[in-house]
């Protein structure tokens, strides 16, 4: 049940059954597994538990102490996420009360490393966006847009 499509086309020589490209060509088969991976990246709990986790092995209550604004119930669900995904490694001891401690697998430092050059644009990109956002907004506010005239709002 592989795969043979490809997302967007291989760069020469690479061969890569799901590199995304910059070219037209696409194949939304091939393309759910990196959307399904994404998706899990696009929160933002996800990613401040790679970050806060880095190399060191943390409890439960550890990181939830060090995510400032998550909620109990979102680090559960998100430590199980990761955990499943292979990005997490989870050791019960077994003691009375059990203890419970998290850290990054090899996959989940290789995804770190990979959001790294990521989290690099965003940082030079940041005031950019925003200046983009508010002239939207500014342009959104003082006109209607042309969704809401064709739509006879």
């Amino acid at each position: 049940m592989g795969t043979t499509g490809r997302c967007g086309s291989p760069e020469k020589g690479r061969g890569k059954a799901f590199l995304m490209t910059t070219t037209n060509e696409h194949s939304p088969e091939a393309c759910r597994p990196i959307g399904e991976i994404l998706s899990r990246f696009g929160d933002k709990w996800t990613v401040a538990v790679l970050g806060v986790l880095g190399d060191k092995r943390m409890r439960f209550k550890e990181l939830h102490r060090a995510i400032d604004g998550i909620s109990q119930r979102m680090l559960t669900v998100t430590v199980r996420n990761l955990e499943r995904d292979g990005f997490l490694i989870r050791t019960v001891y077994p003691t009375i009360p059990p203890r419970v401690e998290y850290e990054l697998s090899d996959l989940g430092h290789s995804l770190k490393e990979a959001l790294a050059p990521v989290g690099a644009w965003i940082s030079d990109n940041h005031k950019d966006i925003e200046a983009s956002r508010r002239q939207f907004d500014e342009k959104a506010q003082g006109h209607d847009s042309p969704d809401r005239l064709s739509n006879g709002k």
